[in-house]
């Protein structure tokens, strides 16, 4: 059991989080045993056809499977919201990065696994370094990005000559085999394919000595449980993981963007992201016109059934996130945090938590130690120093993203460096801005490995010098 999801009879129990009713159709059937060594016996058997392509040929066939989703992307996004209840707009976006993977980026997965000359040919001969895939890769995706999470780690894998087994979240398991069956129906035979269920399934995937590699993207404890499994077979990892990200906010930044960045990106998909802003330091002498303006922000926001007019924030993906934010917010406040705001939220049985700024929060409250995962704004103060906005930054055990506010932008670059995350913000949030030959890297406990960026894209490969004498031919 992840998030509350039960099986029943060999049947994912798909529930709408907005209602708390079950989604019967289409059921969703756990992948057994034999299934499951059946398709990874037919992963390996297509890996080796795949691999024999020209790089050129496989990015071209990527690109078909990518074209191949577009006629079914407002029925993803529909997916996305019934499954874990993100807003129509947000799933949209979602769907829409995910589409527009096809060109530059998929340009650069190429460039990226592409053969490399070294030296002139003359008496120092020349060599050639060249990339050989891993063989059968198992992706794990999550249920926060069901569609987006999917094609960063798919596609680079498959570019490199890998065949990919894919388990979706046992939360969103519509959505995942929704965008694998059509991007599956570009590409070859068994390169792609799709199993489902829950962790239990996912071990079997993980510990098979004819699965070569595993990315993941999930909380940091499935993880650690996976680099174990994987430890005796020494196999290759790349993990994003969980977040506690920050973001300082210095008196000579410009408070109106602050303000609206911090909350934006607290409430975003519900705060069910690795790297939404999940704690806010106000230097103190600008902490009382900095919360004014958050407050005022966070009550522009609707919490609601996501596909109805005006909401901007939809439910918990479960109930036992939801239980999760309330014990945190619970907490705080229990501890002497403030309550600056609450939204109302609509009766009924979705999972709908309010959306909440606190202030006045210490270090040692669950809400600034655990990751929350929820449309919290959790707003509490430093001295203004360099220094402290460094410690209070980097007091977590760990280091996706951090963001950092200021009008002196030689002072954010100082800052920024010392800050112990793989993305930094300078008065924006990274992962929107960032150039897309960014690598997407955790410290700490919120990854292990690479992915995305030129780096990323060749974590599915490894290199291989072949050495002349001569030029190479």
């Amino acid at each position: 059991m992840v998030q509350g999801v039960d099986i029943v009879n060999g049947i994912i129990q798909n529930v709408d989080p907005s209602t708390g009713k079950l989604i019967a159709d289409p059921p969703i059937k756990v992948t057994t045993p034999s299934e499951l060594a059946d398709v990874i016996a037919k992963a390996n058997a297509a890996q080796a056809s795949w691999a024999d392509l020209a790089l050129a040929e496989r990015i071209e066939y990527l690109r078909k499977g990518i074209t191949a989703c577009e006629p079914v992307a407002d029925e993803l996004a529909q997916s996305i919201t019934r499954e874990m209840g993100k807003v129509p707009a947000e799933a949209k976006e979602e769907v829409g990065d995910a589409l527009g993977l096809k060109g530059e980026w998929l340009d650069m997965v190429a460039e990226a696994n592409a053969d490399v000359k070294l030296g002139d040919g003359g008496e120092a001969g020349e060599s050639v370094i060249v990339r050989d895939p891993l063989g059968v890769v198992a992706v794990i995706s999550p249920w926060n990005y069901p569609v987006g999470e999917i094609p960063l780690l798919a596609l680079p894998a498959l570019a490199a000559g890998n065949a990919v087994i894919l388990k979706p979240s046992e939360v969103t398991p519509v959505t995942g085999a929704m965008y694998c069956d059509a991007l599956s129906s570009a590409l070859p035979e068994g390169v792609l394919q799709v199993v489902q269920g829950d962790g239990g399934v996912g071990s079997l995937l993980v510990e098979s000595p004819d699965v070569h590699m595993v990315a993941m993207t999930g909380s940091t404890a499935t993880g650690k449980r996976i680099m174990e499994k994987c430890a005796a077979n020494l196999k290759r990892l790349v993990l994003e993981l969980g977040g506690k990200d920050p973001m300082v906010v210095f008196a000579d930044a410009d408070l109106d963007k602050a303000a609206s960045d911090a909350v934006a990106n607290s409430l975003y998909n519900q705060g069910q992201s690795c790297c939404s802003v999940e704690r806010v330091y106000i230097e103190e002498s600008a902490r009382e016109e900095f919360e004014k303006k958050v407050v005022a922000l966070a009550k522009e926001q609707k919490v609601g059934i996501p596909t109805e007019e005006g909401v901007t924030v939809g439910p918990m993906v479960s109930k036992l996130q939801l239980e999760n934010v309330k014990k945190q917010v619970d907490d705080s406040v229990a501890n002497g945090a403030t309550k600056l705001y609450e939204s109302p939220i609509p009766m009924g049985e979705g999972n709908f938590f309010p959306v909440t700024v606190l202030g006045g929060l210490k270090r040692d409250m669950l809400i600034q130690r655990n990751e929350t995962f929820g449309p919290v704004v959790a707003v509490s103060t430093f001295d203004g120093t360099e220094k402290e906005a460094i410690r209070v930054a980097n007091d977590t055990e760990y280091g996706l993203c951090s963001y950092v506010y200021t009008g002196d932008l030689a002072k954010g670059a100082r800052v920024a460096r010392k800050f112990r995350s793989g993305q930094v913000g300078i008065n924006c949030y990274s992962i929107a801005a960032a150039q897309p030959a960014c690598p997407w890297i955790g410290h700490k406990g919120s990854g292990f490995g690479t992915h995305s960026g030129m780096d990323g894209f060749r974590s599915f490969s490894v290199p291989k010098s072949l050495v002349f004498t001569t030029s190479a031919p």
